[in-house]
């Protein structure tokens, strides 16, 4: 019994009790998603009971590099706290916490943040991060002489070692499946792959060091034999799936405004990531997705650099967190908070975007103009607050971010809710490109960065590892509207690509397309929206 004095313990005892106390209590969704492959009958049960000192032996070996007196404390203290909070976002959503969900986590401001807190969250992190910790901190460990001490580091090293070697070699069959066949189960061996995964991100990122920004389409002009000037909204939606719109079939009127517009909704198009913080920067990428990556994204210029090498008029306004680093070098403004933005009750909306939208326009006389919205769109788990009162068309709703709390019929008719509120923010994007109709060839562009899981198979949220990331992280919707004065697409042709596989691949060149600019860095191949034979869209 721990009484109020200070308890003695050795370090070997502590970094012991630590991975015995992180296997059998903040692995919860690593054994339970064991289960789920392995079932408990007498023939797997040997092989799931293994993965107990399996994976203790690799938290002793993981931890055991921080054995000594100046850094075992703050190593355990930060490991207890950080594994609360993974157990719990693991257990109640199904998260995974790999680079991109860190990622994800450090692009995530406080407003997003805040949407996430719980009496649940509080619970685990009071009673499975501060707790521990404060035990740890209340400890008095035992120090041998030194050669002692390194001898007993020694000795529980190799002592892991072998228990490892000895449980892989009694289940080899079973091993050589888990390993090979059924990698996504160690995603959630908790505190070892979220520190797997931070060491990888801290690699790709703080220590790649200085870099030389290599250009993309310096090249790029306007013809001139394009006499029109272009104005081209591009809207990013934020976690829309594209099974629920219903201009794509859905069973509830999710787009009752879309549908009376001149509209296409391109249905089979995939996100080249599940988390804004990896989707955002690809999507405006040169690279495609089997060669993109974070690190080489901020290498290199993007799409709005190559429009204003052009010399095009950008504009980038955000509701979301940030660009994630895209608009870093043209015009930014951020929209989430009231200095900025004049529609919020209380949160601010999207759109508040449009506000002094025209007044922007009016004001660049001469060029194109590119305007990209950013939206809040559907973020979760609190859905009910991305829309205001009046769009609530579908009830009961989920009013909390505790998603486990809700019904499944709840959660989606919050999260439709917010869909309609999106539907009717793209209707007054388009009514605002119709006013211009008489001084430019307008067009607006909408696509999502990543879609949302709503429970289905036990799975919340998004942020999945691409390659077992389900469909509905993935597959999100596109809207394409064009003014009747942009007479340089061939709209019949557009039309029979609508249900054609896409992907974010395909915005980088569209957007040039549709900007009628020439560059090298333009592919035709990859616009998804024809052109009739005077258009001026062409690699010299």
């Amino acid at each position: 019994m721990i009484s109020r004095n200070i308890y003695n313990i050795s370090t070997n005892k502590l970094l012991v009790l630590a991975s015995l106390m992180l296997v059998a209590i903040y692995n919860i969704s690593f054994f339970s998603h064991v289960v789920e492959v392995y079932p408990l009958n007498t023939k797997n049960i040997g092989f799931v009971a293994s993965l107990a000192p399996f994976l203790g032996s690799i938290i002793i070996l993981l931890l055991m590099p921080f054995s000594s007196r100046y850094t075992i404390k703050p190593a355990l203290v930060l490991v207890f706290l950080l594994s609360s909070l993974a157990a719990y976002f693991m257990d109640s959503y199904n998260v995974i916490i790999d680079d991109g969900m860190i990622e994800n986590i450090v692009g995530t401001d406080i407003d997003e943040s805040a949407d996430l807190l719980s009496l649940k969250l509080l619970g685990y992190f009071l009673l499975l991060g501060v707790l521990p910790a404060y035990l740890v901190i209340k400890a008095r460990i035992n120090y041998a002489p030194l050669k002692k001490e390194l001898l007993a580091r020694i000795v529980t090293t190799l002592v892991a070692i072998v228990v490892l070697v000895v449980v892989v070699l009694s289940f080899s069959k079973f091993y050589a499946s888990f390993f090979r066949e059924h990698k996504p189960l160690r995603y959630y061996a908790n505190p070892v792959f979220y520190v797997y995964s931070a060491g990888k991100y801290i690699k790709n990122t703080v220590m790649a060091g200085p870099h030389e920004l290599q250009a993309v389409g310096r090249d790029a002009r306007i013809p001139l034999t394009d006499k029109d000037r272009e104005l081209i909204i591009l809207v990013i939606g934020e976690t829309v799936r594209a099974d629920r719109f219903s201009l794509n079939g859905y069973n509830r009127k999710t787009n009752p405004l879309l549908e009376k517009e001149d509209v296409i909704s391109f249905s089979n198009v995939l996100a080249c990531g599940t988390s804004t913080a990896e989707s955002v920067p690809c999507m405006f990428s040169v690279l495609n997705k089997n060669d993109y990556s974070i690190a080489k994204a901020v290498e290199r210029e993007n799409l709005l650099d190559v429009l204003k090498h052009a010399g095009v008029n950008i504009l980038w306004r955000d509701n979301n967190s940030s660009s994630k680093g895209v608009a870093d070098r043209v015009t930014y403004e951020s929209y989430k908070h009231a200095d900025k933005n004049t529609i919020c009750n209380p949160e601010c909306r999207d759109e508040g975007m449009l506000v002094g939208l025209q007044d922007y326009i009016n004001k660049n006389t001469s060029g194109d103009i590119f305007i990209v919205l950013h939206q809040m769109g559907n973020h979760g788990p609190a859905y009910y607050k991305r829309y205001p009162k009046s769009f609530e068309k579908f009830k009961p709703v989920c009013a909390t971010n505790q998603l486990e709390d809700c019904s499944v019929e709840e959660i989606n008719n919050a999260y439709d809710n917010a869909i309609l509120y999106t539907d009717d923010f793209l209707k007054k994007v388009i009514d605002l490109l119709k006013t211009n109709n008489h001084g430019f060839e307008t067009a607006m562009l909408y696509v999502s960065d990543h879609g949302e899981s709503l429970g289905e198979n036990g799975i919340y949220l998004h942020g999945m590892p691409y390659l077992f990331a389900p469909g509905a992280q993935i597959h999100v919707p596109a809207i394409l509207w064009v003014g009747d004065s942009y007479d340089e697409i061939d709209m019949s042709r557009v039309r029979e690509r609508q249900n054609e596989q896409f992907s974010h691949d395909n915005l980088f060149h569209t957007i040039l397309g549709l900007m009628e600019i020439q560059s090298t860095a333009y592919d035709k191949n990859l616009d998804i929206v024809p052109r009739t034979a005077t258009s001026t869209a062409r690699v010299p």
